[in-house]
């Protein structure tokens, strides 16, 4: 059968060279990422490799067999694209992240997050850009201007805390998973933008008024990100409430879910603001309003929905950065300087080890000040890990550090052949070293003890169902109710509810989930304009508190 458009017959079901090629790089994309499901699935109880070592080694020996099958032409068969990662694979994973994370734990600890997210980062960036203009700038690498260095600096602030995430536990070390989760997220969204205003910053005119401008636009863009990201998840959930999609259809719930989550992001970059900030506040008020709004079907099945995608977007760029980093047209170039190439791979390192320690330990020091709890301290030990856990660079690094110096054509030019080879070197490095070293690092500063689960099983996020719906404002959660299979009983009394909370951002929060949850109860018991007294005793408690 044949499909004639003008004079230009098309056969239907008949591949082109080119779509051929798709074809089998799709296939081969695949079989590979069964293949590391799989085996990471053997080596689950290793006590060295995880699941992101074993996708980034299978990835360098794809490489290595295609570069000897293609003789030496090409390590790949798909180009690496920084578009592909931020506007396809980055958004499941960090949406995700918010859409799982337990929301007590994270907004009681939201200024210690910060704290470590956005100002650490802002440390590490400074000296990881005045090492690299310090040092490497007198190596004579090639020909690069004041811009490329502080990129440097930004493209090495952002850690990867994948590999200490998978030992870690939520339940056994509440505060410790907080922090590096919380901070990672906030991290790579700070570096980004640092990344991109470097790109746009008039550097021949640097002082006071234009960096003050500069901190005040970051606090701007993170405030307005966040907005827009709870917007759209508040929205989500008065669409689904008063449409009730589930009377018909439980897809019509997963699908709007999944859209709104996508648009947010896609918003936000099209607004010009952090697509990362936004659908992560997205994820985080969607788990706490749309998802109790949905059918318990569409529940279990956004849950493992936005779980797989997360897990396989994560699986897919670490195979894909191991089989890029022997791409041949990039060390070609940096071949002709293997010393200097070497030197600069080594400063960076260096640059991020000091970079890391120099505000984990300080910044842990004023948080602890603030602390009257000593089980809410950073304990030294926990410091250790923070600081270990971001050491490992990962796929934004490597996407800044393309999106830079890789453009078409680039790294024909010395300086950013090396640049974009020392980056690859470093993330190779990092992520196999540092991370098979992270299982024994953290079972020996952090043996598991049976105490921890048993205390936090009350730090998780979500309720089991819709019968329980005023207790995930001020108690219990989704993960530890799913796993023990308890039923949480509906208090006769909110008063039975409203503890005494310091007043912090998790306060606020508290306040603010309780108030809007109150009107739907008020309005599903029909009281209207007469609630019962020991309600309106409990309120006003509530505010005096």
């Amino acid at each position: 059968m044949a499909v004639h458009l003008g004079s230009v017959p098309i056969k239907l079901g008949v591949l082109s060279e080119s779509d051929h090629m798709s074809v089998a790089s799709i296939n081969l994309f695949v079989a590979l990422l069964c293949a590391c499901i799989v085996i990471g699935h053997l080596l689950e109880e290793n006590r060295w490799m995880n699941e992101s070592i074993t996708a980034l080694l299978i990835g360098l020996g794809t490489g290595v067999i295609i570069l000897l099958t293609t003789k030496g032409k090409s390590s790949h068969l798909r180009v690496f694209s920084e578009e592909l990662f931020f506007i396809y694979l980055l958004p499941p994973i960090i949406f995700n992240a918010g859409f799982q994370v337990k929301k007590k734990r994270f907004f009681r600890n939201f200024m210690t997050i910060m704290l470590f997210g956005a100002v650490g980062t802002l440390i590490s960036f400074i000296i990881i850009s005045l090492g690299a203009i310090g040092i490497i700038k007198k190596m004579d690498i090639g020909v690069l201007e004041i811009g490329d260095y502080l990129a440097v600096g930004a493209i090495f602030s952002a850690t990867d805390s994948v590999c200490t995430l998978q030992v870690l536990s939520q339940d056994e070390t509440p505060l410790l998973y907080s922090l590096v989760f919380g901070e990672g997220v906030v991290n790579d969204a700070t570096s980004i933008v640092l990344f991109n205003a470097i790109q746009n910053f008039d550097l021949g005119n640097i002082d006071a008024v234009t960096v003050l401008k500069f901190v005040a636009n970051f606090f701007s863009l993170f405030f307005t990100s966040t907005f827009l990201g709870a917007f759209a998840g508040l929205f989500s959930a008065y669409i689904i409430k008063k449409l009730y999609f589930g009377r018909h259809s439980t897809d019509r719930e997963v699908a709007i879910m999944i859209l709104m989550a996508y648009l947010s992001y896609m918003l936000a970059e099209l607004l010009d603001l952090s697509g990362i900030l936004t659908v992560f506040f997205c994820g985080i008020v969607m788990s706490h309003y749309t998802w109790h709004n949905v059918t318990e079907s569409s529940r279990v099945t956004t849950t493992h929905a936005f779980a797989t995608s997360s897990f396989i977007a994560e699986i897919f760029l670490f195979l894909y950065v191991g089989m890029d980093a022997l791409d041949i047209e990039k060390w070609k170039v940096a071949s002709n300087s293997p010393g200097k190439s070497v030197a600069v791979s080594s400063i960076l390192l260096g640059m991020v080890l000091i970079g890391r320690a120099a505000f984990v330990f300080p910044l842990s020091f004023l948080s602890n000040l603030s602390k009257k709890s000593p089980n809410e301290k950073i304990t030294f030990k926990q410091q250790v890990v923070i600081w270990w856990a971001g050491l490992m660079r990962g796929a934004v690094s490597i996407a800044l550090a393309y999106n830079k110096f890789a453009r078409p054509g680039h790294t024909q030019l010395r300086g950013n052949a090396i640049m974009i080879t020392s980056t690859i070197t470093v993330v190779l490095f990092n992520t196999v070293v540092f991370g098979l070293m992270t299982k024994p690092l953290i079972r020996f500063l952090l043996p598991p003890c049976a105490n921890h689960r048993s205390r936090d099983l009350s730090m998780s996020s979500e309720p089991p169902s819709a019968k329980s719906f005023l207790s995930p404002l001020l108690g219990n959660g989704q993960g530890s109710e799913l796993e023990t299979g308890q039923n949480v009983q509906r208090p006769t009394s909110l008063r039975m509810l409203l503890t005494a909370p310091s007043r912090s951002v998790h306060h606020y929060w508290r306040l603010t989930c309780f108030r809007l949850h109150l009107v739907e109860l008020l309005e599903g018991q029909k009281i209207f304009f007469n609630p019962p007294k020991v309600i309106l005793d409990d309120i006003v408690a509530f505010d005096k508190k």
